[in-house]
């Protein structure tokens, strides 16, 4: 559909919020304070289990968001971080890291304590997986995790130029059934226009998730990061993401759909947030105030909280 087309569409309400209510989500990972809601340096943060190593170096990020993270190396280490984050206040963490060559986080030596964290100090705990297999998804339910959260790409071409990985599509689709299969809660994301800014294999990746019935999915979108060997290339435009957004929706009509905390940021995120609350979107990270003021005006139940976006699901239900 022309983007053109899209808007207009969107814009005549032609994709309502049915439920009439919709969630805002502002964790730690970025300060964000509003008439609305002031969130806490602590509430959510995100850890890193690989410090600032990561194997791939992609295109796109090239360890750099590593560095804005918590690092917890050890599991001796990620256990003392999160008490910590307990004792302040913490309503849960973000567990994420740098990938190993194939495309794996490596969690392994970490589902013990991250038992542990879920029992004793009673954390909700999302973890951010890269390429799973059977077992490694069954720890992790077992390990009792509240959400896996997982990046979804849709094209070869994608893969191997910008991820750096010598895997494929069916890789990814492997991910999400073994999900699927022991039971966990999982929470896909689509990055629109990680291709060099344009959009190729988001609508692949929509069609492979909707197979396996998510938890919710996530539509994030590229943004330039300094340093970075994309850091002068274009972000997707407003409209593409909602286009990944209704798409989501018309794929995925009784799964909750969000716009998640990485997108471009001043014009171009107020334009984006806009077009997503019309989309009928359930969920924003980091809402912009003029996206809450349209959301009031559309006459929306709106609830704030400082947990992870993923956490969608426990927060509405559809």
């Amino acid at each position: 559909m022309p983007k053109k087309n899209l808007v207009t569409l969107i814009q005549r309400g032609a994709f309502p919020n049915l439920t009439g209510k919709i969630q805002f989500y502002a964790p730690s990972f970025v300060y964000y304070k509003n008439k609305y809601f002031h969130s806490s340096h602590s509430s959510f943060p995100s850890i890193s289990i690989t410090g600032s190593s990561c194997a791939l170096k992609c295109q796109h990020c090239n360890g750099k968001v590593l560095d804005t993270m918590l690092s917890a190396p050890s599991p001796e280490e990620l256990f003392n971080v999160c008490t910590k984050l307990k004792e302040d206040g913490a309503g849960g963490c973000l567990i994420s890291g740098g990938c190993l060559p194939d495309g794996s986080v490596p969690l392994d030596r970490f589902m013990d304590v991250i038992a542990k964290i879920k029992k004793n100090l009673g954390l909700t705990v999302t973890v951010h997986t890269g390429i799973v297999n059977f077992s490694t998804a069954k720890l992790l339910k077992e390990a009792g995790v509240d959400a896996a959260l997982i990046d979804i790409i849709g094209s070869d071409e994608t893969i191997h130029k910008l991820y750096n990985l010598d895997i494929k599509v069916k890789d990814y689709d492997r991910s999400l059934k073994a999900f699927h299969d022991v039971g966990i809660p999982f929470v896909p994301h689509v990055l629109a226009g990680l291709h060099y800014g344009e959009l190729k294999g988001e609508f692949e990746a929509l069609k492979i998730i909707a197979k396996y019935s998510p938890s919710a999915v996530i539509t994030i979108a590229f943004m330039p990061i300094r340093g970075t060997p994309m850091e002068k290339v274009p972000p997707p435009e407003p409209e593409d993401i909602a286009k990944i957004l209704v798409t989501s929706k018309l794929l995925m009509p009784n799964t909750p759909t969000v716009l998640g905390c990485m997108r471009p940021k001043g014009e171009h995120r107020k334009k984006t947030d806009l077009l997503a609350v019309r989309t009928g979107v359930n969920g924003i990270a980091f809402p912009v105030d003029e996206a809450i003021q349209l959301a009031e005006s559309l006459n929306l139940k709106i609830s704030f909280s400082s947990l992870c976006c993923s956490q969608i699901f426990e927060d509405i239900h559809l």
